[in-house]
């Protein structure tokens, strides 16, 4: 007869099998029984994690981190975390702790750190390590770093080495981060039909279906419940209570200018950047789970909007730097979830910023977003269809839910830094500070696609790119694209 699973076990178990909700019950399970249980706690702060429920897995998380402090499982976590929040320096000494220990999880945390040189730009230290080899050298995965290096030394090698990744028989994941970074080099490389043929391939082999309803069919609800609210049929989305610390939130598609607008303001003394932190996405989740939500939203009780607001406020200023009186949430997701900002966070300030749609759209399209939360960016027309509902819906929402909020377009943030940023700065009550006119000298790493350029002076270099792409816009993009012409000329009267 086999032994007996422990709780332990099938927890790690489910885990495993990416079965998360398991997990989370089977933690549950554990913790009913013994609330001190280090591994009930660390399961659960892992599934609600991969869930994207960074509040209830970083509450579990904390307190998992004071039963067993030392943990290097717990350790390595926490840096993954804390690396994509900004924390890079914290995250590079808490993962290279653990590789130097050379315990279970010091291969996994090689890569980690490996990674991490790569987006924080720290090239020397990111070419040291992997010259000098070590644990994780005869991975297969080492083949990207490799390329990295090459490519950091010499670019049309480092596109054939990328390449050859691209075409191994690796995991899906390297093989699309080194054929996204093919591509990324082909385009500076002014190789454009390359780049495009490539990126093509990518997304037809490794991306999944196009879902693009499963994005849609919410947006066409939140548009029918605004209208109603703006009809006086409906006024259930009302704000209820406040909170004590200032909350900004971007409120853009990606690849608009979120990160340098993100790196602008977070040298400001008063605002902290805490990234694309998720602890929208557990509001989301918990508002939308009450049938009444968002027709009725006055049927979600007083108590539950509390606990939200408060955990996301707790959460956000763990990670918000020291001193600020600002956090500055540039969450992908914000556009989507303006009904929930303006019921949890009545004080809150959204700032819109736009950019000429088919520049939009080729940076989104070469770019390397989740395809499993992204399933409409290998396609033009689905990318299309989702600029429009969001510049339909973005500025319509803003002004019926009375949201204090700036429109920005990236064009004229770039022509004209300072008078933006002051603008931004206005609406959030605080004086204009000239370090925000330099978010290249930032110390903040952009864990993002953007985390190259933001390391650069403020430039034109991104406007009209489009324009080396030309081939895949038609006519259908027309309406847009004087939409937003229109626009620009109008803020610049």
């Amino acid at each position: 007869m086999p032994p007996r699973e422990t709780p332990a076990s099938r927890i790690e178990r489910l885990l495993a099998a990416g079965d998360l909700h398991g997990a989370l019950q089977a933690a549950n399970e554990l913790l009913a029984q013994s609330p001190n249980s280090f591994l009930g706690r660390f399961g659960r702060a892992r599934a609600n994690l991969r869930l994207g429920d960074d509040l209830e897995g970083v509450r579990d998380l904390d307190i998992a981190a004071s039963l067993a402090p030392n943990d290097d499982h717990l350790r390595f976590v926490r840096a993954r975390i804390d690396f994509r929040n900004g924390k890079t320096d914290e995250a590079i000494e808490v993962l290279s702790s653990v590789v130097r220990r050379r315990g279970p999880h010091a291969l996994e945390a090689s890569f980690a750190l490996l990674d991490a040189y790569f987006y924080a730009n720290r090239a020397e230290s990111l070419a040291a390590m992997v010259e000098a080899g070590g644990l994780w050298d005869k991975d297969p995965r080492t083949a990207l770093h490799v390329a990295r290096v090459r490519a950091m030394k010499d670019r049309d090698a480092g596109i054939d080495a990328l390449l050859s990744v691209y075409r191994s028989a690796l995991p899906v994941a390297v093989r699309r981060f080194a054929g996204f970074e093919a591509a990324g080099l082909l385009d500076k490389a002014a190789r454009y039909r390359e780049a495009f043929d490539l990126i093509s391939n990518l997304h037809a082999t490794t991306s999944g279906p196009i879902e693009i309803e499963s994005w849609t069919a919410p947006l066409a609800a939140q548009e029918r419940a605004i209208e109603k609210i703006a009809d006086k049929v409906n006024v259930g989305l009302k704000p209820r209570g406040d909170c004590q610390h200032g909350v900004a939130f971007v409120v853009a598609l990606p690849r608009s200018g979120t990160t340098l607008l993100e790196h602008m303001l977070d040298r400001h003394p008063q605002i902290g950047g805490i990234g694309e932190f998720r602890g929208l996405n557990t509001i989301q989740h918990a508002l939308s789970s009450a049938d009444a939500w968002p027709f009725r939203g006055n049927a979600v009780p007083n108590s539950i909007i509390d606990r939200l607001r408060s955990g996301y406020i707790s959460s956000a200023r763990q990670i918000c730097k020291d001193g600020a009186s600002w956090t500055f949430d540039k969450s992908l997701m914000a556009w989507r979830m303006l009904p929930e900002i303006s019921v949890c966070f009545p004080s809150a300030v959204c700032l819109a910023i736009d950019r000429d749609p088919r520049d939009n759209a080729t940076s989104i399209f070469l770019s390397h977003l989740n395809p499993a939360t992204h399933r409409w960016v290998g396609s033009f027309s689905a990318i299309r269809e989702i600029v429009s509902w969001q510049r339909r819906i973005v500025p319509r929402t803003l002004e019926i839910l009375g949201i204090s909020h700036e429109s920005i377009m990236y064009e004229d943030l770039i022509e004209d830094p300072a008078r933006h940023a002051t603008r931004c700065l206005a609406r959030m009550g605080l004086p204009m500070d000239s370090r925000v006119l330099s978010p290249e000298s930032s110390e903040k790493t952009a864990a993002t696609l953007s985390h190259a350029q933001v390391r650069q002076p403020i430039n034109r270099s991104s406007i009209g790119r489009w324009k080396n792409y030309a081939w895949a816009f038609d006519g259908s993009w027309d309406e847009l694209t004087s939409a937003h012409e229109a626009r620009l000329a109008l803020s610049r009267e």
